[in-house]
């Protein structure tokens, strides 16, 4: 029987370090009564074979978007891409057609969704849901679908996994649930994993072992991992480099120890700020002020600038473009040497 531990022939895998996804240029918004809302605003991304990319940012910010658009999900009205291209493997995903990127959709690329009671059906059981996938997907019939399930719900640490099999999506507690969506995205064996904010709602113990257990699968099969979070405390033990989201485009992009050391954007220091902290025992919990542009109206210059504690006349006219400061760093920032030194 083949296991989950089973991987495709090692030419079919990507070496470590070889580019599996890359984002170059995207664009994408919503046509509603209201007007056009611009969510993604030329966003350019990439993620290796064996490395964790975390992409950060508040609500509305555009990482859901982006990662939706990069799975196919988002791919009807009232959303649509103008302009940009997806390369998985070097091959450009918005051009494939409709059935090339169900394809790929599944078993090269997964995705992990923040409510994992929503994403299940609440009417069968895990065990038939996971089973599923091989079934549909790669012909197997139901007792052999049911053992590669139970095998599943075991690799992820769901204790007593056999006798568990036949229970309902209720039955578990939230972070049993987020691991059986961790099960189902590893079923297929995928190059790529998205968790779009998998720790949501979990306690900070459970947090910290979803996490963990995200981090172990991804460095034991090398896959790719996107790790969608608002919060930089969740991702700073498991990400090899952080790009952070405003209002549709990226403002910073750096190895993940560099940016939590010396961030080089105002937006980046400000969500740094906000983590708590245990020596900070009684003090006010910092928060950046304002919030987060209206996506129809976006200010002009840079989009942060109302928030920005130090903006200039030139922030508020003209929009920094995100340029190299460094080796594997880069500010969308007019001030980027003051805050990165100061």
């Amino acid at each position: 029987m083949t296991t989950v531990a089973d991987r495709p022939a090692a030419e079919e895998r990507l070496t470590p370090g070889t580019p599996l996804l890359e984002v170059r240029d995207l664009h994408v918004e919503f046509k509603t009564r209201d007007g056009i809302a611009k969510a993604v605003n030329g966003v350019n991304y990439s993620v290796s074979a064996g490395e964790t990319l975390a992409v950060l940012g508040e609500s509305g910010s555009g990482k859901s978007v982006t990662a939706q658009t990069i799975t196919g999900i988002l791919d009807m009205p009232p959303g649509r891409v103008t302009a940009g291209q997806i390369l998985f493997r070097g091959r450009d995903m918005l051009t494939m057609s409709g059935e090339e990127r169900r394809r790929i959709r599944g078993r090269k690329i997964a995705m992990i969704f923040q409510d994992a009671l929503s994403a299940l059906n609440p009417v069968l059981s895990v065990g038939y849901q996971l089973g599923e996938m091989f079934r549909v997907h790669e012909g197997a019939s139901r007792k052999e679908a049911k053992a590669r399930a139970i095998e599943l719900m075991d690799r992820v640490r769901i204790p007593a996994a056999a006798q568990r099999v036949n229970d309902y999506p209720h039955q578990f507690s939230g972070g049993m649930r987020q691991r059986i969506m961790i099960a189902m995205a590893l079923a297929l064996k995928p190059d790529l994993i998205i968790a779009d904010e998998p720790t949501t709602a979990l306690d900070v113990t459970v947090q910290a072992q979803v996490m963990d257990l995200l981090a172990e699968l991804q460095a034991e099969f090398q896959m790719g991992l996107i790790l969608i979070t608002h919060d930089l405390g969740v991702v700073a033990d498991v990400a090899d480099k952080i790009a952070v989201m405003y209002a549709g485009r990226i403002v910073e992009t750096a190895p993940v120890h560099e940016l939590y050391a010396k961030p080089a954007h105002p937006y980046t220091k400000g969500l740094l700020r906000s983590i708590p902290r245990l020596d900070d025992k009684g003090q006010e919990l910092y928060a950046i002020k304002g919030l987060p542009p209206n996506l129809y109206r976006v200010p002009a210059g840079c989009a942060f600038n109302p928030r920005c504690e130090q903006a200039t006349d030139r922030c508020r006219t003209e929009v920094p473009e995100l340029h190299l400061i460094g080796d594997g760093r880069a500010s969308a920032c007019h001030l980027w040497k003051e805050t990165l030194h100061g």
